[in-house]
Formats: structure tokens, sequence, C-alpha cells
């Protein structure tokens, strides 16, 4: 369990239930997954990272090494997500990794275009899937070096 809002590292942000639970496992067998939360729409990721109660001072908000973000999400889309989260001066320098089914260019263009730090579309079979969340997280957790 997550006590401290500064514990948390990965941040992932995905609707469906199977395919964030197969993240999930997937970076658990690599022991990534201890210090993950799953938001379930973009309103509670928006919510976490600039409501009100997250964003007391500027030392007092969440900063994880990586945010997994789908872009077919309720209520707020992923690309607005990522819009609020790179035109902000509080949350502009979290790494943020688009994981999508969606291959339109348009969709790609767009988010590159706002800051997306990579966009992936999901494998079908669940061997690259696993294979791919592996080696995400291990990438920008372990490897990449953040502002702090």
């Amino acid at each position: 369990m997550i006590e401290n809002i500064d514990d948390i590292e990965i941040v992932l942000v995905e609707d469906n239930h199977f395919e964030a639970e197969l993240t999930i496992r997937a970076l658990k067998k690599s022991h990534l997954a201890n210090k993950l939360i799953w938001l379930k729409d973009g309103e509670e990721a928006r919510n976490f990272f600039l409501g009100e109660d997250c964003v007391v001072n500027d030392k007092n908000y969440a900063k994880p090494k990586l945010v997994l973000l789908d872009l077919n999400i309720p209520k707020i889309n992923g690309i607005e997500v990522l819009e609020l989260l790179k035109s902000n001066p509080i949350t502009k320098n979290i790494p943020i990794v688009v994981m999508t089914s969606s291959n339109h260019e348009k969709d790609l263009n767009r988010c590159y275009e706002l800051g997306v730090n990579s966009y992936i579309v999901k494998p079908v079979k669940y061997d690259a899937f696993s294979e791919i969340c592996k080696q995400i997280g291990l990438y920008w957790t372990l490897t990449n070096r953040t502002i702090e």
C-alpha cells in the first residue's frame, strides 16, 4: 500500500480492467509495481495531478518516474490529459508514455506535438504485451534520469 504521494513511481491511467491487470501483472514480474497507482479515467488523472488537494504548494505534488496513459479513457480523454500535464509547469517534465490501441497517425502526431515521451501501440498477444510493459517499466524507472 502506498502511504505517501512521494512514493509513487508509476501512474497507470487505464479504464480497461483487463488491460490494466495485464500491465500490472507484467510490471510485478519485474518487481516494478510496488509503487504503482491505477487511475481509471481522465478525470481521476487530472484530479490526482492537478486537483486542489495535490498541489497545495510546490513541494506537495505527485512526481512519478512514469505515467502510462491510454488515449481511449472516459470523462477526459488521454490526449486532453496529456495536454493538461504537459502544459502545467509542475507536471510538464514527468515522462509520459502513451500505451494505446490507436494506430491513427492523427493521434500519434498530436501526442508528439503535445510533448509525449513515447507512443506505443499495444500488442494484441499477451507475451508481446507483457514484454513491452516490462521493458517500458525497466527503462523509465531504472535507466532514465528525471529532473528532481
